[in-house]
């Protein structure tokens, strides 16, 4: 088997990139490094199969030889980066899912899309299941990647439904893990630097928002078995335990033990104010089910950064 992974580089794209290798595949790993990074994937460069390929992928596409799957993750991701890239955020979920897409149907190949919890925005369903319409903004500053996402979206069900592509929607619900940025402003990435540093921790609103944290190995499963699933409806995948932000921020303090002090900030606009997947779905039709306990992911991804920061 033979896959393009747009957004390779990045965080959850650089793991999925070696997983694939484990498999025995080989991967054309795609990047511009705007948010992703060549240190994630440089351990990859010497593995036969691989091949990294810097491009932007809401130029054409171009990959030759055959392949088997376009798995097409290229996106920023993090709150930070999307509002200070707003246009190339909108134009990858555009332009890029467009590009991804016409590529898989000239090779002949399937279509994974990497989508996210954000198109359902600030929920009134709770938790959020797969035929949950949503609740977005569309003119607000959080809107440019809700939307970009709700768009790939349709135009991925377009291209099964008109052109007959195989495709696949993953609703990614947050994901922590090793080779996170240190500065991609999530909150876990964000907690953890400053308890390290010994600063305060940042909290916005009065913490008590919710989130739903799934370490990076059971995303990487969850995506192995909708590959191989003929699922092309979205399925979320993510952890039903749902916790609140300021007990995060406790968790994390505990866990490394920092006496760094907690202060609150003014809540951003159109933050969600839960956020929980409902994974029947993925029970039923993957039998996949999140395994890493959040605190034994925490210690891991808490390990790791403490090696990053000394380095």
């Amino acid at each position: 088997m033979r896959a393009l992974v747009t957004g390779g580089a990045g965080f959850i794209g650089s793991h999925l990139c070696e997983f694939l290798l484990d498999q025995g595949w080989e991967v054309v790993c795609m990047d511009n490094f705007v948010t992703g990074s060549p240190e994630n994937v440089a351990p990859l460069q010497a593995r036969p199969g691989f091949r990294l390929v810097r491009h932007n992928v809401t130029e054409y596409l171009r990959v030759d030889g055959p392949l088997d799957w376009v798995l097409h993750l290229a996106s920023p991701a993090s709150p930070r980066d999307y509002l200070e890239l707003p246009i190339q955020t909108l134009k990858v979920g555009a332009l890029g899912t467009h590009n991804a897409l016409g590529l898989a149907k000239a090779k002949d190949a399937r279509c994974l899309l990497a989508s996210t919890s954000e198109v359902y925005g600030d929920p009134l369903i709770h938790p959020q299941r797969e035929d949950y319409w949503g609740n977005v903004n569309p003119v607000g500053p959080r809107g440019v990647y809700d939307e970009a996402k709700r768009f790939a979206e349709a135009i991925t069900m377009a291209y099964h439904r008109f052109h007959g592509v195989d495709t696949r929607i993953a609703r990614i619900f947050n994901c922590f893990g090793p080779r996170m940025r240190i500065d991609d402003g999530r909150a876990i990435p964000a907690f953890i630097s400053q308890a390290l540093a010994g600063r305060p921790l940042t909290v916005f609103g009065d913490g008590s928002q919710t989130r739903s944290f799934q370490y990076i190995s059971d995303l990487i499963d969850g995506l192995w078995r909708l590959v191989r699933a003929p699922v092309t409806d979205p399925v979320n995948l993510g952890n039903p335990q749902e916790m609140t932000l300021l007990e995060l921020a406790k968790r994390i303090l505990r866990l490394t033990g920092a006496r760094s002090e907690i202060v609150f900030r003014p809540l951003p606009t159109d933050d969600p104010k839960v956020r929980q997947p409902d994974i029947g779905r993925a029970r039923a039709l993957l039998a996949w089910e999140p395994r890493v306990d959040v605190d034994e992911g925490l210690r891991l991804t808490i390990d790791w950064f403490r090696q990053r920061l000394r380095g």
